[in-house]
C-alpha cells in the first residue's frame, strides 16, 4: 500500500512529552482515506524516550504505522535528515515533542498539498501556551518562539520578503528536499552547550531558491507548549545569543558570492546602528527590562556571527553550489530502524 504521509518527530529527552503528541496522533479526524505513518527520530536522547515509544508501539493502531529511529548526531537539522531519508511518503509533516497538533491537523496537511502542487513547504498556524508568567512587552520577542498567527487565509511567502516559517509544524515534498537541499548543511541546530539556531531556516531557504513555493496553511493549527525555564532570563539571553551568532547564513542565503562582502557591510553597518540606538533608548533600564536585554542581545550577536562562525569552523563545513545536492532519485523509503 502507498504511504501517503509521514509524520517525524525529532526528540531529544523527550519521554515526558511525548505522550501529549502520540495520543493526539491516534485520535486524528478525517484520515480514514489515508495511509500515514509516524517516525520518531531519538536525537541521542539520555532519557527513557526509546522505552516511551516501545510501549506505544507495542498498543498501537495496526493501520497507522509508528516507527523508532535513532539519530546519534545530536540537531535537530540531522534528525529532520533522518527522517526525510527513512519517509515512505511523497509529504513529510515535521512535528516537536513540544507540539501538539489539532485533530484534524493530517488531514488539513494532506488536503492543502493536493491543492497547491508547487508549494515545496507549508507552515502551520502555531499558537503558544506559555507556562507562567511572561515577562512585559514579550509580544515584542514572542514570534522568535515559532508562534506563527498570520490570518484565516493561506499566505504565499515571497522570496523578496525575507520571511521564513519555523520548522515546527511544517510540511515538507520529499522531492523538494531531495533536489533543494545539500547533503550538508552549516547549522545543525541547538544541542548541549550551543544555543545556535535556524538550520531550519537555513533548510527552507534552499527549497525555495530552488523554486518551490513556501505557504503558511492556516487550516493545519498546531499548540507550542513552552514551559516557564524557556522565558526566564538566563535561558532567554542564551537563546537570542543563538540566534543572533547563527544569523550571518540564514542573511547570505541566496547572495551571490560577489555581492556578499557588500551585503556583509550592509549587515555590519545596520547592526552597529541598532546596538547604538538601542543603547541610547533602553541604558539602565537593559539592567531589569528582559525583552529590551534579549534584543540587544540579538543585535549584539548577529553583529559579531560572521566572526564568530569563521573562528569556530562552521564556514568550512560545506561548498555552496548545488553539486552536493542529494540526487532526486535516490530513495531511501526501505530502511527501518524499528
Amino acid at each position: 500500500m502507498i504511504t501517503n504521509f509521514t509524520i517525524a518527530i525529532p526528540t531529544y529527552n523527550g519521554a515526558e512529552r511525548l505522550p501529549l503528541v502520540l495520543d493526539k496522533l491516534r485520535s486524528q479526524i478525517g484520515v480514514e482515506r489515508l495511509s500515514w505513518e509516524i517516525i520518531v527520530v531519538d536525537n541521542s536522547s539520555t532519557d527513557n524516550t526509546k522505552k516511551v515509544v516501545i510501549e506505544y508501539q507495542n498498543k498501537w493502531h495496526q493501520q497507522i504505522r509508528l516507527r523508532y529511529c535513532y539519530e546519534a548526531k545530536q540537531g535537530a537539522g540531522f534528525a529532520r535528515k533522518k527522517a526525510v531519508e527513512l519517509a515512505n511518503s511523497p509529504l513529510i509533516g515535521f512535528l516537536d515533542d513540544d507540539n501538539i497538533p489539532a485533530q484534524n491537523w493530517v488531514a488539513a496537511a494532506y488536503e492543502f498539498a493536493q491543492k497547491y502542487p508547487k508549494a515545496g513547504a507549508y507552515a502551520s498556524q502555531i499558537h503558544g501556551d506559555f507556562a507562567g508568567e511572561l515577562p512585559p512587552d514579550f509580544e515584542r520577542i514572542k514570534s522568535f518562539f515559532a508562534i506563527t498567527e498570520k490570518g484565516d487565509e493561506p499566505l504565499l511567502y515571497q522570496p523578496l520578503m525575507k520571511v521564513i516559517p519555523p520548522s515546527a509544524g511544517l510540511v515538507v515534498r520529499r522531492e523538494a528536499w531531495l533536489k533543494s537541499v545539500p547533503e550538508q548543511c552549516i547549522l545543525s541546530g541547538r544541542v548541549p552547550g550551543s544555543m545556535l539556531t535556524a538550520e531550519d531556516t537555513e533548510t527552507i531557504s534552499y527549497i525555495q531558491q530552488a523554486g518551490w513555493e513556501i505557504w503558511y496553511n492556516p487550516a493545519m493549527e498546531v499548540i507550542h507548549k513552552i514551559p516557564q525555564h524557556r522565558t526566564q532570563k538566563d535561558y532567554l539571553i542564551k537563546f537570542f545569543r543563538g540566534i543572533g551568532l547563527s544569523r550571518y547564513v540564514t542573511r547570505m542565503l541566496g547572495v551571490k558570492p560577489w555581492l556578499k562582502p557588500l551585503a556583509l557591510l550592509a549587515y555590519t553597518a545596520n547592526d552597529t546602528r541598532k546596538i547604538i540606538r538601542h543603547l541610547l533608548k533602553y541604558n539602565l533600564k537593559l539592567r531589569t527590562d528582559v525583552v529590551a536585554a534579549c534584543e540587544l542581545e540579538l543585535y549584539i550577536n548577529s553583529l559579531k556571527s560572521p566572526f564568530y562562525l569563521w573562528k569556530n569552523g562552521y564556514l568550512n563545513k560545506v561548498e555552496t553550489d548545488y553539486t552536493s545536492v542529494v540526487k532526486s532519485q535516490v530513495s531511501f523509503g526501505g530502511i527501518d530502524c524499528r
